[in-house]
């Protein structure tokens, strides 16, 4: 005879058991303050920091300051989640055997994956509703063009993420999780300071002529046409897909759960 408290063994719905994964996932990475620092800190730090030394040292532009940097810092922010933060939580769940039990649970492995990236977007979210609330603070008028300018803006943003995620799995899937953690942070300082993510590519001189081709000057610059013309950068788009596709068939070939 059956009660409201017998028993009923049975995995959730897929769809609920990768809602409480993102959910868990998105609620470490939060309260990680390493991971906080990469996420919201550091982007709106550099924020502030490029307007104001820009308009107290009088450096010329062709745009106003706050218009200049803050699409390409959405673009570090897509970066500091979908690349480092994920690199580094990643491999220190192989390190701890976390992947390993999470792969033989109820919860399938592309539920798992599904589970994660449900967190990253969740976490971008929060990033870039933050930075645009501080860029309007700031005084930031973006010249969309309407809607072919926020769909550029989209899809960098979805393009960006298969980029750096794919990259940052990769990464983690290779090195053991203290090598993870030191070169993905100083791949996200060099590309911060010269990988034409805050700063316009063309303002590298000779060197400006290659870092579109990476994937922190594309995502850069198509956040820029985005945002500063109103345009959607296809060149940029595709060099995102590039390295996407590069990314997802090097982690498809040497991803190791533990």
């Amino acid at each position: 005879m059956s009660g409201p408290f017998t028993p009923r063994p049975g995995a959730a719905p897929l769809g609920r058991q990768v809602v409480a994964q993102a959910r868990m996932e998105a609620r470490l990475l939060l309260r990680n303050g390493e991971q906080l620092l990469l996420a919201i800190v550091i982007p709106v730090i550099v924020l502030v920091a490029a307007v104001h030394g820009a308009e107290r040292l009088g450096i010329q532009v062709a745009e106003r300051p706050v218009d200049l940097f803050t699409p390409g810092v959405f673009a570090l922010a897509v970066m500091s989640s979908s690349f480092t933060s994920l690199a580094i939580m990643t491999g220190f769940e192989r390190r701890y055997g976390v992947l390993k039990r999470l792969g033989a649970s109820p919860l399938p492995r592309h539920g798992l994956l599904l589970g994660k990236t449900g967190a990253l977007v969740a976490v971008l979210v929060v990033q870039l509703v933050v930075i645009g609330a501080v860029g309007a603070a700031l005084g930031w008028h973006p010249a969309t063009g309407g809607v072919v300018g926020w769909a550029g803006a989209l899809l960098a943003v979805v393009l960006g993420v298969a980029a750096f995620a794919s990259l940052g799995l990769f990464l983690a899937g290779v090195l053991r999780a203290e090598a993870t953690l030191a070169v993905a942070n100083l791949v996200y300082l060099l590309l911060l300071a010269g990988g034409g993510v805050v700063v316009p590519t063309t303002s590298y001189g000779g060197l400006g002529r290659l870092l579109p081709l990476l994937p922190s000057g594309a995502l850069g610059d198509a956040m820029r046409a985005a945002f500063l013309d109103g345009r959607i950068g296809w060149g940029h788009l595709a060099v995102l897909l590039v390295w996407a596709l590069v990314g997802a068939v090097l982690t498809a070939r040497t991803f190791t759960w533990e």
